[in-house]
């Protein structure tokens, strides 16, 4: 169970005032009854349409502002940060299936409410051990005067960036059949695009490509999470918290509209056939996801501030978390044989998990049934045999053949199995958001951990179902990405939640040194993380030949704290975590070999630490070749290492104190 503490809460109850801009009549105009700044009743009579007002919710330390304003009967909102603007007036609101558009024309005030929280929280796990969240909201209570329908906009502001949503009010019913939510940048902005799995394209808003297929969502489309660059330097992440009977978003380009994005709502599912969803139903109230700016004054603020899409997703839902390991996976051949030299190595190596993935039932897309082993693995007894190493045993299953998940992770359970990995998610419509958490409910019934492959993106439901313990969703080792692609991949798709990334070692596939590969375990956020992928226990019997592999060993992935010390976007990153008294640095290069200066004022002061050092030798004819330089030296925080990294490069560093 998550555990809390509240701090000060300063208007913790709802407090009803007068918006700049706003008479009192205005206000109260068509409200029956208030107290204590909940609206009790809305009458019958028309709501005149409001003056021109607006509101801002401001980040604690002041920093960050968004502000939402009705000019003339429409809603916009803005964000600045540090005075510096981050989104100039955009538009908001959403459509309705019968065409009525609540946020574009008529609309009138009927309740001002704001507060502040501070309270922390401790996660299952996470990056850090405890997490604050504090932030001033604001919150207009709106009427369309034209239909009469009553909605809210929420504005939050925290340190680490803002976030708005829409509240349908009136109780019943409602079909929603697009967002009218924009993205207005200042000129000069670079996003950097991509759909599916395909790498980031550095692009202008307006310039997304055109991409889909008969069976997907068609248009000039880019995938969340969204990493943005503004010309003043700062930078953004655009994300989704809180999606709960909702289709996924994406954002698209807006024809003739320069620096614009628009949320699009998905209509069909990221891959393959799956049912079409013009619109989505809901029982009302209803509150949309959370839109979402991690902020940022350099592109390191981001990984730091990730734990924003955390904080505006709903608490812990299961009353017992005892039983939920994070750990570091290995992937066996589909034979008894490989299954129990797995666990050997499992144990060897100081990993906690096992895993079968696609084939052990059978052909994945031709087979539903994922309650037999084929012949070549005796299922019970590698389970019996890692159970009794203290080693835990995933299961792939094909989304195909996981259509009754009570049933099935039952039995799963009955085996004694510790995980489940679910392939080819078809995450995007209404009804696949609803099957997932569908799926992740069942999984935390049975104590099974879940880790969701493919096409699917997070929304921070680790937090309300932290069995759900990882997902896929990104250019990992599945396809041998650049070492741009990987470095971009923290400021982007990390900030948005856990990804698995299928980390290599001492393969020749990879575009990349091995170290660059050995830092992913420290850049990266993984709580699940898929170690040694392709490789056989057997590629690593001399040990003496692989020095990495006692980083590896060392290596949690679930943190105490974590912090960025240096990083420049799309050319280097250095992530800094902390597991009890022991620091693990991870620093990966792009192509351009280069050394970087990585400060450790990070480390305790006045304690001397041990550094073991895992850098790039001398570059070999490819990155891959390049071998490992071990050392050790003796540092304190007033320390600043010398990070030396070939093309496509990178450095791991052990920071133990000294006894």
């Amino acid at each position: 169970m998550e555990a809390s503490a509240s701090g000060n809460l300063s208007d913790r109850r709802p407090t009803t005032e007068r918006p700049p801009g706003l008479s009192r009549r205005g206000l109260l105009k068509g409200a029956a009854v208030t107290t204590g700044g909940v609206v009790l009743g809305l009458g019958d009579v028309s709501v005149a349409q409001a003056a021109d007002s607006s509101i801002t919710a401001t980040s604690p330390n002041g920093t960050n502002k968004i502000t939402m304003s009705l000019v003339g009967g429409v809603l916009q909102w803005s964000v600045k940060r540090g005075g510096t603007t981050v989104l100039n007036p955009s538009a908001l609101g959403l459509v309705l299936s019968d065409g009525t558009e609540l946020g574009t024309r008529n609309v009138s005030v009927t309740n001002y409410q704001h507060w502040t929280k501070d309270s922390t929280w401790t996660p299952v796990f996470g990056r850090n051990a405890t997490i604050r969240d504090h932030y001033q909201e604001m919150r207009w209570n709106l009427r369309d005067g034209t239909s009469g329908v009553n909605f809210s906009v929420q504005l939050r502001a925290y340190d680490t960036g803002v976030a708005l949503r829409c509240v349908l009010l009136d109780t019943g019913s409602a079909t929603i059949s697009d967002e009218l939510t924009t993205w207005v940048f200042p000129d000069n902005t670079t996003i950097y695009s991509a759909r599916d799995e395909n790498a980031y394209s550095p692009i202008a808003p307006e310039a997304i490509p055109y991409t889909g297929t008969s069976s997907t969502d068609n248009g000039n489309l880019s995938d969340l999470p969204l990493l943005v660059t503004l010309d003043s330097g700062l930078c953004a992440t655009v994300c989704e918290s809180s999606r709960v009977n909702y289709p996924r978003s994406m954002v698209s380009s807006v024809t003739g509209a320069d620096n614009t994005l628009k949320t699009y709502l998905m209509k069909k599912s990221a891959r393959s056939s799956g049912t079409t969803q013009n619109t989505t139903t809901v029982t009302t109230p209803f509150a949309t996801p959370w839109r979402v700016l991690v902020l940022g004054d350099e592109a390191g603020d981001l990984i730091d501030n990730a734990e924003l899409v955390l904080n505006l997703a709903p608490a812990c839902a299961l009353p017992d978390t005892s039983w939920i390991k994070p750990g570091k996976v290995f992937r066996c051949e589909l034979t008894t044989a490989a299954g129990t030299q797995g666990v050997d190595f499992a144990v060897a190596r100081s990993l906690d998990y096992i895993e079968y993935d696609a084939g052990w039932y059978g052909p994945e897309f031709t087979t539903t049934d994922a309650t037999a082993a084929i012949s070549a693995i005796d299922l019970p007894a590698v389970i019996d045999y890692a159970t009794a190493n203290g080693i835990g045993v995933f299961l792939y299953v094909n989304r195909i053949a996981a259509t009754d998940p009570d049933t099935l992770f039952a039995l799963y359970k009955s085996w004694g199995v510790a995980g489940i990995k679910l392939g080819f998610i078809n995450d995007g419509t209404q009804a696949m958001t609803n099957q997932i958490i569908a799926w992740a409910k069942a999984a935390a019934k049975y104590k099974l951990l879940i880790d969701m492959h493919d096409d699917v993106r997070s929304w921070g439901y680790e937090r309300t179902y932290p069995n759900w313990i990882s997902l896929e969703g990104v250019r990992g080792n599945e396809q041998f990405p650049t070492a741009t692609n990987n470095v971009l991949l923290p400021f982007a798709r990390n900030v948005g939640g856990p990804m698995d990334y299928t980390i290599c070692y001492g393969q020749s596939r990879d575009q990349t040194t091995n170290n660059h590969q050995m830092a992913m375990a420290a850049v990266y956020y993984q709580p699940l993380n898929f170690l040694y992928w392709y490789s056989k226990p057997s590629a690593y019997a001399t040990a003496a030949n692989w020095p990495g592999l006692a980083w590896f060993d060392a290596i949690p992935t679930t943190w105490d704290e974590s912090t960025t010390p240096v990083a420049s976007l799309g050319q280097y990153v250095a992530v800094a975590r902390r597991s009890g008294s022991t620091w693990f640095l991870g620093v990966m290069n792009n192509e351009n070999a280069r050394t970087v200066s990585v400060p450790l004022a990070f480390l305790d002061s006045g304690t001397s630490y041990t550094a073991t050092v895992y850098a790039d030798g001398t570059a070999g004819s490819s990155p891959y070749a390049t071998p490992t330089v071990v050392s050790t030296r003796t540092v304190t925080s007033a320390t600043t290492l010398s990070v030396t990294m070939t093309s496509a490069g990178g450095q791991a560093v052990i920071l133990t104190p000294v006894s």
